[in-house]
């Protein structure tokens, strides 16, 4: 396993960021989601009321209980569907518990009671939803602003964003930034329904009286996304336009990806019952940009970054199929596919066939397929340098372990792990990072201290551009 000294800063800085996608009201933290919780505490308290002692000592109580019922049996539901492997943080339990409580006060006291206390129960209810959606929002970081969200909401232009239409008239114009294209690419080959996906082409891309030949790179998402995520969520084009500005107009052309087909279907980028993303992605998406966008068809040219459960994608399809990807970077990603627990995975993403489970399991493929040939990748992992590495001299920490840079226009998100290791990211990039090295596949593994935040993702990405536009 290889390491890389840590560089002596972000290697890719973000310019000032298009419209109002890094700067703005922000959402992860300062006055307007703890204004927002007051608000909703006062209103709550006030529909509450003092009224009599029999709602006092008796419905009071009980609409607390069921606040608090309500809250664990939603915990249980999300830990029974895998539908993270990070535990939340207790802020969002605490809300859930809150909202379905205000929903029992209004309920349990709706007879008896004046005019205005029934508006403040029924107002109660909305805030305390937005409440605990503000801290599924910092547990996540989807959102880092009130700008970004109300782009996404009202699917506002993407930074750079054009249509397929313009591209004509912009050849051998030499713009100053890339464009980004949406594009709707047919699924002939899988037969998998998807959204519109995305194309940034570089400032190079336009040179000349013809499209030169270029690398790409897939960029897919987390568990819940759309297509979108990376650029909104991520706002990555700033980076990648900055990254282009310094290197004659040249990067890879980024396809942003959907692997999943709806925001809440976790595909985990294999063939199964929720759809065949593994096909699409390779055999529906990478032959339509080399056909329509002149990029290359070499496989030593072909990358793929991914976050989350992209990360996991990008190992996956990488390793699966070194006919088709030579690089991968894998950003917090889990050992392999993950639906719950292992049996879980094998139920719901594989229609219990344990035979396929084994096909896509990284780790499994790496083993069976033996050396590879021309094929590197990097694990950017999240982590605590104190409990990991341990600090050394003047507080510095040792080997490859950084912090992030972090804006300080906008808080970040906190992330899911809440003190507690992801009980199957925890060790994979290093494991995996092993097996590959085990078959010839080079490797490294960078830690940065971090949540597992689309900050974090973004910081991850902007630290591993260069590496792999290098690659490729």
């Amino acid at each position: 396993m290889q390491s890389e000294a840590p560089p002596a800063a972000n290697p890719v800085a973000a310019p000032a960021a298009h419209g109002g996608f890094q700067h703005g009201i922000s959402v992860l933290g300062g006055w307007l989601p703890l204004t927002v919780e007051i608000v909703t505490v006062v209103v709550l308290i006030a529909a509450i009321g003092w009224r009599t002692g029999r709602w006092r000592l008796i419905w009071v109580p009980i609409s607390a209980a069921v606040g608090v019922g309500g809250a664990f049996l939603a915990r249980l539901y999300m830990d029974s569907e895998g539908l993270s492997s990070d535990p939340a943080p207790f802020q969002l339990w605490v809300w859930i518990a809150v909202t379905i409580g205000a929903i029992a006060v209004l309920v349990l006291g709706w007879r008896r009671t004046r005019w205005w206390r029934r508006i403040l129960s029924a107002l109660a209810i909305p805030l305390s939803v937005l409440c605990a959606l503000l801290a599924l929002n910092q547990w996540v970081g989807y959102f880092p602003t009130l700008q970004s969200a109300w782009g996404a909401v009202t699917a506002g232009p993407l930074p750079d964003q054009v249509d397929a239409s313009d591209l004509a008239g912009l050849r051998g114009t030499n713009p100053s930034t890339g464009k980004v294209v949406p594009v709707s690419i047919p699924d002939d080959a899988s037969g998998f329904a998807h959204r519109t996906e995305y194309v940034y082409l570089p400032p190079a891309w336009f040179a000349g009286p013809t499209p030169p030949t270029l690398p790409a790179v897939m960029m897919i998402a987390g568990e819940f996304n759309t297509p979108a995520d990376w650029m909104r969520s991520g706002n990555i084009i700033p980076v990648v336009d900055n990254y282009a500005s310094t290197h004659n107009g040249q990067t890879p052309i980024l396809v942003f990806v959907d692997s999943g087909g709806s925001f809440n279907n976790d595909t985990e980028c294999v063939d199964g019952p929720r759809g065949n993303s593994a096909d699409h992605l390779t055999e529906d998406v990478r032959p339509y940009i080399v056909s329509h966008f002149s990029a290359s068809s070499n496989p030593a040219q072909w990358g793929i970054i991914g976050w989350s459960m992209g990360g996991t994608c990008a190992v996956d399809l990488t390793v699966m199929h070194p006919d088709l990807f030579s690089s991968f970077v894998d950003i917090a990603g889990d050992a392999g596919p993950t639906a719950g627990t292992k049996q879980q995975t094998i139920d719901r993403l594989y229609g219990g066939n344990a035979a396929t489970w084994a096909k896509y399991d990284p780790t499994t493929v790496m083993t069976s397929h033996g050396p590879y040939t021309g094929v590197s990748g990097r694990f950017e992992d999240t982590g605590t340098p104190a409990k990991r590495y341990g600090a050394g001299k003047n507080g510095q920490f040792p080997g490859n372990f950084h912090r992030p840079q972090q804006s300080a226009a906008t808080a970040s998100g906190f992330g899911g792990h809440d003190d507690t290791p992801d009980t199957d990211e925890k060790g994979a990039a290093e494991n995996l990072c092993k097996t590959a090295t085990s078959v010839s596949i080079t490797c490294n593994v960078n830690t940065m201290t971090g949540g597992h935040t689309w900050q974090f993702a973004a910081t991850a990405f902007s630290d591993a551009l260069p590496w792999i536009a290098g690659k490729l």
